[in-house]
């Protein structure tokens, strides 16, 4: 392209000569003429400068266009962060990185404990993003997902100290909160991390009515609520995902209390919620099936290490799953290039889950 640069040095002598002659008094008609052409011109030859730049930077060692997950001017609400070490800080910090401003839910009990640490600094390493800025949350908001409406929450959990001051933390809670602090359609994405079974240690023969539908309720029903509520504040084109885990299919010992059928229910409910939000609202729903992770909350099963350890051992890729791998997959399937992906469930494992055989 020697000759768009040799035509664009003579393009300016040309102009500067010109000049000169405007200078000597030609007419104004002849002076738009040439204008115009110097105008048409130049478009042209910046329009092939632009087109020897990409098919340049498509060298070997040069730069040339990619295909970015960008999300600028998109506010997601990811509901089950209290710390730095699981599924749902990763996915929160993987859309800040991809340019979304990030507000997070906390259950009550701990909002108090993580805010403190935020404050001290003590997440801060954690806290730094690609380009060395800090991730900020955009709002905190108190939330356990165990009561769809303020009306559900029980006086007695309405006058625990730990909940006292925070107010509404309710699912409908935060969706009001959200519309006071940034409108009417204040969201574009919300991803599910939330998960409890009170009798998790238990066996399923030894599980409870109550503690069974504990689990479904917090760690499946909780998805439709938030579909439910958020989807008529959320934008067209919005997406929903949650997290899940292998156990909604095969026996995991140890992983009881009505925990994997929790998980089949939200993996079940993610098909008919892509369905109803899809044609309701225009929204996507899609589901993560992660691979075993050291967590807090995965830690007090107390076998997790086991866990990692077999799933390394015996999956295509023998290596422990990390969460920034999740929470990479979680921003693909929010962002516009998964506009043709719902009612998915994507496994996130190593491959583990194609496996039928230990090693």
């Amino acid at each position: 392209m020697h000759y768009a640069i040799d035509f664009r040095t003579a393009l300016d002598t040309l102009q500067d000569t010109t000049q000169g002659k405007r200078e000597r008094g030609q007419t104004r008609h002849r002076e738009q003429q040439r204008s115009s052409l110097f105008s048409a011109v130049s478009d042209f030859l910046t329009q092939c400068e632009r087109n020897f730049s990409l098919r340049q930077g498509s060298g070997q060692g040069k730069t040339r266009p990619m295909l970015n997950i960008d999300l600028k001017g998109k506010r997601a609400f990811v509901a089950g962060v209290a710390d730095d070490g699981g599924f749902g800080f990763a996915i929160a910090k993987a859309l800040a990185e991809a340019g979304a401003s990030v507000c997070v839910g906390t259950w009550p009990p701990a909002l108090g404990i993580f805010t403190t640490i935020l404050r001290r600094g003590k997440l801060d390493e954690s806290l730094v993003m690609s380009d060395g800025t800090k991730m900020e949350f955009e709002r905190i908001y108190a939330l356990d997902a165990e009561f769809d409406t303020f009306e559900d929450v029980p006086q007695e959990v309405r006058e625990n100290k730990r909940y006292k001051e925070h107010g509404d933390i309710s699912i409908q809670g935060v969706v009001d909160r959200m519309k006071a602090d940034f409108g009417e359609q204040p969201v574009d994405i919300v991803v599910h991390s939330l998960a409890n079974g009170p009798e998790v240690k238990n066996v399923l023969l030894e599980t409870s009515r109550k503690g069974y539908l504990g689990a479904v309720g917090v760690s499946a029903y909780s998805m439709v609520s938030m579909v439910q509520r958020f989807s008529p504040i959320m934008r067209q084109g919005g997406s929903y995902l949650s997290l899940s885990y292998m156990a909604s299919e095969r026996v995991i010992p140890g992983y009881g209390g009505g925990m994997s059928s929790a998980k089949a229910a939200l993996e079940s409910d993610t098909r008919v919620l892509a369905f109803e939000a899809g044609r309701k609202y225009g929204h996507r729903v899609n589901c993560i099936s992660a691979g075993p992770l050291a967590s807090r909350a995965a830690s007090a099963i107390g076998f997790i290490g086991q866990m990692i350890d077999y799933c390394k051992v015996n999956s295509p890729l023998p290596e422990a799953l990390t969460s920034q791998e999740v929470g990479a997959t979680a921003a693909f399937l929010s962002s516009p290039l998964a506009s043709g992906i719902t009612g998915t469930m994507i496994y996130v494992d190593k491959g583990f889950a194609s496996m039928g055989k230990a090693l």
